[in-house]
Formats: C-alpha cells, sequence, structure tokens
C-alpha cells in the first residue's frame, strides 16, 4: 500500500511538472505540438504501468498524446552506456521537457542540455549526486523526486546486524556506473568501519559483469 501511495504521488507530481511548460511555448510554434522527451532507463515491457499511469494523468489535465502534445519515447533496455546517446538524441529533437527516472540518465540528461527542462523520478541523492544545488530550491534545469537512500544506507546494514548478529563479513554489489549506488556505498562502507564488519565490493558496470560475478561464485 505505501509503495502504491508513493507511485502515485510520484505520478502526480510527476505529470504536474511536466505539463507545466511555458504556454508561450506553444504561441510561437503553433505547428509543433509540445513535446515530452521520454528516457526510460529499462524496456517498455517493465516500465509499461509508469508510462501508462502517466499518459492517463496527462490525459486527466488535458494533454492528449498525439493531438494537444508528442511524447518521443526512448528506452535504454537496462544498459545504462546508452543513456548519454539517448539524451543528447532528445536534445536534438528539440523536446520541451526530458522526463526520466533515477539518478544516472538525469544525469546523462543534465550533461546534454542546460536549457531544456528536466523532471527526474526517484532519484536516490539528486544532492550528493550533483544533480541539484540544493532540495529547497534545485536551481539549473533539473527538479524532481528523491527517495534518499544514502540517508538510510547505514541503517539497513545496522538492522542486518539485529538479525545476524555474528555478522563479520558482507558483500556490496553495486552498479558503479550509478552516481548514486557509489555514495550509497561509501556511507555502507563507512557504517561498517564503525560496526567493526568487512565490506567486500563487488561492482557492476554492465550487464555481462553480473554473469561474471555470478560465474565466480561472488
Amino acid at each position: 500500500m505505501a509503495i502504491e501511495i508513493v507511485r502515485r504521488r510520484f505520478i502526480s507530481a510527476l505529470v504536474g511538472a511536466a505539463a507545466a511548460w511555458p504556454l508561450a511555448a506553444r504561441a510561437q510554434q503553433p505547428t509543433k505540438l509540445p513535446t515530452i522527451g521520454f528516457l526510460g532507463p529499462m524496456t517498455p515491457a517493465i516500465m509499461s504501468p509508469w508510462t501508462t499511469a502517466f499518459v492517463q494523468r496527462l490525459h486527466e489535465l488535458g494533454w492528449i498524446e498525439s493531438r494537444t502534445l508528442g511524447i518521443e519515447y526512448r528506452w535504454a533496455d537496462g544498459r545504462s552506456e546508452r543513456y548519454p546517446d539517448i539524451a543528447a538524441e532528445l536534445v536534438r529533437l528539440k523536446v520541451d521537457v526530458i522526463v526520466t527516472e533515477g539518478n544516472a540518465p538525469a544525469l546523462a540528461a543534465k550533461q546534454a542540455t542546460s536549457i531544456i527542462p528536466i523532471v527526474f523520478a526517484l532519484a536516490g541523492d539528486p544532492l550528493g549526486s550533483g544533480l541539484v544545488a540544493g532540495l529547497a530550491r534545485p536551481g539549473g534545469n533539473a527538479t524532481g523526486l528523491s527517495i534518499q537512500q544514502t540517508d538510510a544506507a547505514s541503517k539497513r546494514l545496522d538492522l542486518l546486524r539485529d538479525v545476524l548478529p555474528s555478522l563479520r563479513r558482507t558483500a556490496i554489489l553495486a552498479n558503479v556506473g550509478n552516481p548514486a549506488a557509489v555514495l550509497e556505498m561509501g556511507e555502507v562502507q563507512a557504517a561498517a568501519r564503525t560496526f567493526g564488519i568487512e565490506i567486500v565490493a563487488l561492482e557492476i558496470r554492465r550487464a555481462e559483469d553480473r554473469r561474471v560475478q555470478s560465474a565466480h561464485g561472488t
């Protein structure tokens, strides 16, 4: 239930921000529909519940796809190395706003443009990763929602100690291409030193790396 509430709040906030670009843009370009560039980090199938709810909420606000606005969907299929190219393509298409989810694709979009508004969802630590200048006043051209998972990293390790009091060594499997994951790993390692726990860091950069780690039994 809590996850569903967060998801609904996110969708409402995301749609509201994405739909709020200046109406003057439409007046200046009557032949071009306002266009959302949707940078999907995963596959269309995985993100289908989100995109369906997104389009539905736009409809409720009076924005009809292909009639009053356009949506350019681009999918990274779980491959973070594709984010910069997709972001650059959306900029070339001159979309009016870029919508995405997560730190890494949002950072790729921010590196591609300092003008087009960027709305991100569920960023782990937008301040620490450099997405925004401040939580109260984001500044720049990026805004969105944060789950502040970095702040809870040490607490999760503490809870693990409650379950396994004899815990002395544990591993972290993280995508080091994701700035939020790097920040979270640092928080866990700092907490582990306090607790006297050894951390084995297993770094993932590509989907293939996961299979390598599994093959080695780590």
